[in-house]
């Protein structure tokens, strides 16, 4: 779910040159506040998601929603499981 999910939002990334010491900047403009920069466009793409990543993790640890892009969710149960039988 999780590999589906940054794929999605990679597919929907848009990028642009900016004037910076890394130029290229990149978002997923359906997910506020998620960007990153890279002084190649590589590295932006990489830089984009590790910050997708911690993005997803920061969201889940505080309670707050996750779009849904694509159909794909991630969603977090508040029941509790059982690791072992």
């Amino acid at each position: 779910m999780f590999a589906e999910y940054i794929q999605a939002a990679m597919d929907k990334a848009t990028y642009e040159i900016i004037d910076d010491p890394e130029p290229f900047y990149g978002e997923v403009p359906e997910l506020q506040g998620l960007w990153a920069t890279g002084k190649t466009l590589e590295e932006c793409r990489k830089n984009l998601i590790d910050a997708l990543e911690d993005w997803i993790a920061a969201h889940l640890a505080w309670g707050y929603p996750v779009p849904s892009l694509e159909g794909h969710m991630i969603q977090v149960s508040k029941e509790p499981m059982a690791v072992a039988d």
